[in-house]
């Protein structure tokens, strides 16, 4: 499997403090499934000042430590970038990564408040040959009284990644109706663990994968799991989504559906 984001490397961000729990993470992954993880830190002026330099200085220091190891995982460029009004101009001048130098990057929102403009700064993006993939929609706070956003951004070619401990129920009631409401109306592309450390954000993929193979089946299963990963390190398209009940009723939030998974996670709004 291919994890599209992790803090895997050491000292950076809010991820691996040092080399060995690096290391630990890494054998943790190998041993789950996992044979490629994109090394993704915060890139966030302020609170994590992450420069290009240092993000592929960190990958070549680790690379040589799971080699030296025989730990059989691939690193791969990557960043969780932070949305700003200059971030077209970032990616252009190479300030930013992409995902192993692809068009496709990580785009996180802020987690409490809906910035203004996000859809216009990403339609900018995707005119302009980027492709920002919203990370973790399901945790955001704002996603409550702001589906419709998710609904937008999705359905204009924004591709959306779930967390690993989201779709299992893991992250809690909340993260898991969201997780569930999305992938039922097919409007996932990606999962990936945001692995941050060995024991409350461990990776692995595993789980979550035979979560999607029960709700969704077998072939949603292999094309967010596998093939699309794939295809986005290619630097091809994705796979077209077949929606399942991406209606305007389901957008709605009494929604008879959605009203049920509500009551069932105790979810407010």
């Amino acid at each position: 499997m291919i994890d599209i984001h992790s803090h895997i490397l050491p000292g950076i961000d809010d991820g691996a403090k040092d080399i060995a729990m690096s290391l630990e993470i890494a054998r943790l992954a190998v041993a789950d499934g996992t044979k490629f993880m994109a090394c993704t830190p915060h890139f966030m002026p302020g609170m994590y000042d992450t420069s290009i330099e240092t993000l592929h200085s960190g990958i070549r220091q680790l690379q040589k430590k799971l080699n030296e190891q025989a730990i059989d995982l691939t690193l791969i460029a990557g960043g969780d970038i932070h949305v700003s009004p200059d971030l077209r101009q970032k990616l252009d001048q190479g300030e930013v990564p992409s995902l192993g130098g692809t068009r496709y990057f990580l785009f996180e929102p802020p987690h409490h408040v809906l910035p203004p403009n996000l859809v216009n700064l990403c339609k900018q993006l995707l005119e302009h040959g980027y492709v920002p993939i919203l990370t973790h929609p399901e945790r955001l706070t704002w996603i409550e009284n702001h589906y419709d956003v998710m609904c937008t951004l999705d359905e204009m070619g924004v591709p959306i990644q779930l967390t690993a401990k989201s779709i299992t129920g893991e992250f809690g009631k909340r993260p898991k109706y969201w997780s569930d409401r999305m992938l039922n109306e097919g409007r996932v592309d990606l999962i990936a663990s945001d692995a941050h450390n060995p024991t409350s954000r461990p990776p692995g993929l595993s789980k979550a994968r035979d979560e999607i193979d029960r709700i969704l089946g077998r072939q949603a299963t292999i094309t967010i799991v596998y093939d699309n990963p794939a295809l986005l390190l290619q630097n091809k398209p994705l796979t077209a989504k077949s929606p399942r009940l991406t209606d305007k009723k389901s957008r709605e939030p009494g929604s008879g559906l959605w009203q049920s998974l509500k009551r069932k996670f105790h979810v407010q709004g």
